[in-house]
């Protein structure tokens, strides 16, 4: 029997490993929601529909199995955010209701809790307290997602080709510090993006997993040492002399809002424990960071070398 599954953001960071592995299943037919797709001409393989403007979304789940939620605005102006991931994600998911889709997994992330410190939170054990306008539009989402009867996975930080924010961020601090930075000590979730891609599908297909909140990475939490150690070793070495203290560091970034965050991303820890989502999922979390981030790193080379010039 074919599965027809509906997907949005099939272009993004994220959305275009979820369509890869969902392509890559027997028997999945996969359609995307596309605001460039002509109005009144769905084909076999996209639906026209723009978040932003809910009234075209009318009728866009018709025919759905499941529909696999990954479109977000991420920074902008709070009313931009808010029609897409708020009310673009409310419209969805009462067409979604209304079409009978019997699955939908929505791609949020663990940003709706705030900012940290986090050893070891488990599903229910943090209150949603987003700190900027695009998590608490998430949080939005989720709500909706969830009283429609979804499943929703909260990534921590994601990694791997095509990442433009956790790397390159980090880069851009060893920069404006020009040096690196010792007595990190935090603990970090992630996941490479392709491993999210699969599980995601997996979890829209799972018939053991029913509608809640998941914390999505990988069971091993990643030490900031380690991180920074191989953005180091593998991306890009920071100019300038020896390390400097977390201190310092904060010094030398007091003018940079950016700078201050990803500092936070190697001080505060950020761990989120959640086994009980790849029990009994037809996917693995696959392996670790060091394996997973040294598959990535020509690509982030490349790309961080661009940012310089």
């Amino acid at each position: 029997m074919t599965v027809d599954l509906l997907l949005t953001g099939a272009t993004g960071f994220i959305g275009a490993r979820v369509a890869a592995a969902a392509r890559a299943r027997p028997g999945v037919h996969v359609r995307t929601l596309s605001r460039r797709a002509p109005a009144g001409r769905a084909d076999s393989t996209t639906v026209p529909g723009d978040l932003a403007a809910p009234r075209t979304l009318h009728g866009g789940c018709s025919g759905a199995d499941v529909l696999v939620h990954c479109a977000s605005r991420v920074g902008g102006d709070p009313e931009s955010v808010t029609a897409v991931n708020d009310l673009g994600t409310k419209a969805l998911m009462e067409e979604a209701v209304r079409a009978g889709v019997r699955r939908i997994v929505y791609v949020s992330t663990a940003a709706v809790h705030g900012r940290g410190p986090f050893r070891g939170v488990r599903p229910g054990e943090a209150p949603i307290a987003p700190a900027s306008a695009t998590s608490r539009t998430r949080a939005a989402a989720e709500r909706h997602v969830l009283d429609a009867g979804g499943l929703v996975l909260r990534p921590h930080l994601v990694h791997g080709e095509g990442d433009r924010w956790v790397v390159p961020g980090l880069v851009g601090l060893l920069r404006e510090l020009s040096a690196t930075v010792s007595g990190c000590t935090a603990l970090q979730s992630m996941i490479d993006v392709d491993t999210l891609g699969r599980a995601a599908v997996a979890a829209a297909l799972s018939p053991h997993h029913g509608p809640g909140a998941h914390f999505v990475g990988h069971p091993d939490p990643v030490p900031a040492s380690e991180l920074l150690a191989a953005v180091c070793e593998r991306v890009e070495r920071p100019g300038g002399g020896a390390a400097v203290d977390v201190d310092t560091a904060r010094a030398r970034a007091a003018g940079s809002p950016r700078a201050l965050h990803h500092l936070g991303m190697l001080t505060v820890d950020h761990w989120f424990a959640d086994d009980g989502f790849w029990k009994d999922l037809d996917c693995s979390p696959g392996e670790g960071f060091a394996r997973t981030f040294a598959r990535s790193a020509p690509w982030y080379r490349s790309y961080v070398t661009k940012t310089r010039r």
